[in-house]
């Protein structure tokens, strides 16, 4: 199938393309990598009568630079840069780690951390590590910057905390303290997580003294399981105990129902792969 007609734009700075926004509004949208966004034009599930391309922004918003205790990754950074950073890979190694297990090698080329993150789709990997890692994002309007933290950012199914007209700029994760992991299990057609968590822990002597828990594809959004985390943090660390507050991986949340995976199934594969992330990570501390 084909799109429906549009107009396009491509902005050469980041003030251009929120005059952009500001003008068309809600019949506009913001092309970063396009992997999610074409084939919904294509089958007309997105129909936007103006089409923002911000590769013009690359010089602006694709960069990976230490800034003390934090790492600050552009939004138009993709999915290989981060995956093969040197940077990230020494100093917050879980999102290094996520970005390798995104598609396949033509996605991770073009797709980019901040359309991915923007989109909010259930099923993306980001979500699992930025909320693990307790990462905030830069969002610039017209009135200026806002900083959001992660665990405010996924508000539903595609819905996040941007607000119209905004756009997300940057991701800044705290440099990485313990160890940490990502388990997926894959669809095995798009490469999507059914279920995908993220897991950081700290600890000393045997004992868990800070633990996070990002969990993706289970339900309408990313979310942290804070119930594993308490089930952890004091205590000492174990194969029962990883195994007996994975548990409470998908606590709280509804999960997702459709031909890929029952409800059922979602909550299986989401302790299942919690038990996983919380050994690898220890074994990693």
């Amino acid at each position: 199938m084909y799109p429906e007609s549009f107009s396009y734009h491509a902005p050469s700075t980041l003030d251009e393309a929120l005059g952009l926004l500001a003008q068309h509004g809600d019949d506009a949208k913001l092309l970063a990598g396009g992997h999610s966004l074409l084939p919904a034009m294509k089958l007309r599930l997105s129909t936007p009568a103006h089409l923002v391309d911000l590769k013009g922004l690359r010089g602006q918003l694709q960069y990976i630079r230490d800034e003390g205790d934090t790492i600050a990754v552009g939004a138009l950074s993709t999915h290989h840069q981060i995956h093969t950073s040197e940077l990230l890979g020494s100093r917050a190694p879980l999102l290094a780690e996520t970005a390798g297990h995104i598609g396949d090698m033509q996605v991770r080329n073009v797709g980019t951390l901040g359309g991915s993150l923007a989109h909010a789709d259930p099923a993306g990997d980001f979500p699992a590590a930025i909320l693990a890692a307790e990462a905030d994002l830069v969002l610039q309007g017209a009135g200026g910057q806002r900083t959001v933290a992660a665990t405010d950012f996924f508000q539903g199914f595609f819905e996040t905390a941007a607000e119209p007209g905004e756009i997300l700029i940057e991701v800044r994760v705290p440099v990485q303290k313990g160890g940490s992991s990502y388990q997926k299990f894959y669809h095995p057609a798009s490469g999507y997580a059914i279920c995908g968590v993220a897991a950081v822990i700290e600890g000393t002597n045997g004992t868990v003294s800070r633990c996070r828990v990002g969990v993706t594809g289970v339900s309408d959004a990313g979310y942290r399981a804070t119930a594993v985390e308490r089930a952890l943090e004091g205590q000492t660390f174990s194969a029962e105990l990883a195994a007996s507050a994975a548990e409470q991986a998908a606590a709280g949340v509804d999960p997702l129902e459709d031909p890929f995976a029952s409800a059922d199934y979602r909550s299986h594969l989401a302790r299942v792969h919690t038990r996983r992330a919380l050994t690898a990570a220890w074994e990693r501390n």
